[in-house]
């Protein structure tokens, strides 16, 4: 009991002395922490577990998203922004999460949640939390967000918000366009049951003959709104106040026009999310059908399985019994709504054109360290010294330039790249498709797969198949994530080759918004080791060894487990130990696990995880020496890396790998070795600002539970998406991590 006691006592010191600034006392306030669990069973079953169940998790970082558009600090658009982004990151965890849970109820096969829950309890548990999340959003958007829309020059209305002009101006709009869009869809004994679509919103109408009272002669018909309209008709008032009008107030008002000579008894709008958990075949071979595999998966995302009935406040109670008949759902599927519908719709009030210059100034990309011409020429550049990109406080246009150039340049011979995600109008291709047209061999590997994109995907690579390129669509089982690029350029008498190794996409859009790190060298050990990886990926071939990349499936995980445990040994023997990891996600068991072996070794580990994090830090006996922290704040946070103390010789990797068993064993994946000392130093100095930052960081608790940092005394506010804008050479020299 003693000891027991000792240790709680560290505990509570370490978390007064924690150096992301003093902890916001945790409170219930409907967005730090979750409803509380009224099961004890299930609430202790829980608590027995050494994991965070991954969707719990993933629900809390969904709150962290929603907590900023709490921020007073924010303007009314930022704050409409973020709800948005809350809605469209929900939707997509029912289209996949959800959706896969179903994979399993749906089929009998049995499922077992980290928490220890059996899928049918754990479905109830989750079902839970997202109903009193999406309360959260409504209750913010009425109370908070709805009343300030006036003074910022703008207003969602209804019809009877309109003037008189306004209400002939709408009818107008929908009798000469919306009217001959509309389709009622009715369901009688003589017509089969409509596909309605997923995430459209749709209503649905309850009628019955004017001249019967017999209730069993109701029938239901679907409207679903056309999805190439604009969600709101706007007008313009006086003192340049936008009145938006949702659509389908528009189309409720005058709904009457689409039913004639009976008795419409009800209307209810509603919008329904299926199952778009798709997954190939696996087979290890690429059959010529590949590509129509996919773009058949993709259509089964718009028939797939309801998961999901949002529906406004008043439905009629007779067709949701109905719906929820049909598609075998309970009461707790069912999420009624009684403000906006599909908060999704607000990135378009959040972007409009009026209203770009009420953002604050956008902060203008600063040179990678070690440059000061921005006109340098790369090429002879990089054969002096290696440069790491940071963004987006550095700008992706050094590495466009480099592909833009090389496509043109008469002495490049090839140019081999992964691509996963793309910009609308991508450059990247642009360049691509100039280079195969310039005779240069071209070399993509695009993966089909990547979730949402698959339809892009496929037309780019078309594009670039028809100009020439060599493109492979994937590897079989696997989803290629690795970023690389090589291009071979002839000099003289020798060749050189340039090589690019990322965290993140070929993306110049996501590129402003995302944080990510980027490596361009001319080292020969990295471009031995990339030319044997494209080998391998778009050959048949294994590899023999890779000097600087770890590489999943084949060894990445065993790779990493290897230098935790060297850790370990390290702390056992006396020697300076420690491990700082930042990612997106921690799942993995196995690494879980090796986690707590070296904490319980006396390893001082820091993680940061944005997302979804399995790991219970700061349990006694298990976890006392990790700390986990999340960021979320105006940039997403999407790189990778991960150090390794190693006694002082820090051994520190990159790449676009998370700690999630699909990136260890379903993924084509890599991390790279930094060994160029200025970059090694340069990445110490991100994780130090990603550790000290205590604006935007939420730290985990024992339980699972994230609070917010909170600065306070004399302690000065450190934000690092401000701070990484003023960053130079000497405040690099100076970082130590341990």
């Amino acid at each position: 009991m003693i000891a027991k006691k000792e240790n709680k006592d560290k505990i509570a010191d370490k978390k007064k002395n924690t150096p992301t600034g003093a902890i916001e006392k945790e409170k219930r306030d409907g967005h730090i922490v979750p409803k509380p669990i009224t099961n004890k069973r299930i609430a202790n079953l829980i608590e027995q577990s050494n994991y965070i169940s991954r969707d719990l998790s993933w629900m809390l970082f969904n709150r962290r998203v929603l907590d900023q558009a709490r921020i007073p600090k924010r303007n009314i658009y930022d704050q409409l922004k973020f709800l948005a982004i809350t809605a469209s990151n929900l939707d997509e965890f029912f289209m996949i999460r959800v959706g896969s849970l179903y994979n399993y109820i749906d089929y009998g096969k049995e499922r077992i949640d980290y928490s220890g829950l059996r899928e049918k309890p754990f479905k109830k548990l989750l079902f839970e939390e997202i109903q009193d999340f999406t309360q959260a959003q409504h209750t913010h958007f009425k109370e908070v967000l709805k009343p300030k829309f006036k003074e910022n020059g703008f207003q969602i209305l209804g019809i009877e918000g309109l003037t008189d002009a306004e209400k002939d101006e709408a009818a107008v709009y929908f009798m000469r366009t919306i009217f001959p869009m509309l389709t009622p869809m009715v369901y009688d004994n003589y017509r089969t049951f409509p596909v309605l679509m997923n995430k459209v919103l749709t209503f649905g109408v309850v009628t019955r003959n004017l001249q019967s009272t017999d209730k069993d002669e109701r029938r239901f018909s679907f409207v679903q709104i056309p999805q190439n309209l604009p969600r709101f008709y706007e007008f313009e008032r006086e003192d340049d106040e936008i009145i938006f009008v949702p659509i389908e107030r528009i189309i409720r008002w005058q709904i009457n026009k689409l039913y004639r000579n009976i008795d419409i008894v009800s209307v209810s709008l509603f919008r329904v999310t299926r199952n778009g958990d798709i997954s190939l075949e696996e087979s290890d071979d690429i059959e010529a059908d590949f590509i129509d595999e996919i773009k058949q998966k993709i259509k089964t995302r718009k028939t797939g399985r309801v998961v999901r009935i949002e529906v406004e406040k008043g439905y009629s109670t007779w067709l949701m019994k109905n719906l929820k008949r049909r598609w075998q759902l309970d009461d707790d599927n069912v999420f009624v709504n009684d403000t906006l519908m599909d908060y999704t719709s607000l990135f378009g009030i959040a972007g409009h054109e009026n209203f770009k210059d009420k953002y604050p100034p956008i902060h203008s990309p600063v040179l990678p360290i070690g440059l000061i011409d921005p006109d340098v020429d790369y090429f002879e550049h990089l054969k002096e010294s290696d440069i790491l990109l940071h963004h987006p406080y550095h700008s992706i246009e050094p590495l466009l330039h480099i592909l833009e150039d090389a496509a043109e340049d008469p002495d490049v011979l090839a140019i081999k790249i992964t691509i996963y995600r793309l910009a609308k109008h991508s450059r990247v291709t642009s360049a691509l498709q100039k280079a195969a047209e310039n005779g240069k061999h071209v070399s993509v590997l695009f993966e089909l797969k990547a979730r949402f994109d698959e339809e892009n995907n496929i037309r780019e690579a078309e594009r670039l198949q028809k100009a020439g390129c060599y493109v492979i669509h994937g590897i079989g089982r696997y989803k290629t994530h690795t970023k690389m690029l090589l291009i071979v350029r002839k000099e003289e008498q020798s060749v050189t080759r340039y090589v690019h190794l990322a965290s993140g996409n070929y993306n110049e859009s996501t590129s402003r918004l995302y944080t990510d790190i980027g490596m361009l060298t001319t080292n020969e050990t990295y471009a031995h080791d990339v030319s044997e990886f494209f080998n391998v990926i778009t050959g048949h071939s294994q590899p023999h060894h890779y000097e600087y990349l770890l590489t999943a499936p084949r060894d990445l995980r065993n790779e990493l487990i290897k230098l935790i445990q060297n850790e370990a040994k390290n702390a056992q023997k006396g020697l300076t130990s420690g491990v700082v990891m930042k990612m997106n996600s921690l799942e993995d068991k196995r690494m879980i696990d090796e986690l707590y072996a070296a904490s319980k070794a006396g390893v001082q580990i820091k993680l940061i995880v944005r997302g979804i994090c399995c790991i219970r830090p700061q349990r006694v006996g298990l976890s006392e020496n990790i700390m986990v922290k999340s960021i979320v704040g105006d940039y997403l946070e999407h790189s990778r890396m991960f150090y390794f103390h190693n006694n002082g010789d820090p051994k520190i990797y990159g790449g676009s790998a998370d700690s999630m068993v699909r990136s260890f064993d379903r993924r084509i994946e890599s991390v790279f070795l930094m060994v160029d000392e200025g970059v090694k130093k340069q990445a110490m100095h991100i994780l130090d600002y990603n550790l000290r930052d205590n604006v935007n960081s939420y730290m985990m608790q024992e339980n699972g539970n994230f609070i917010k940092t909170k600065v306070s005394g004399d302690e000065e506010p450190f934000n690092l998406h401000e701070e990484f804008f003023e960053v130079n050479e000497q405040t690099i020299l100076e970082t130590k991590l341990f």
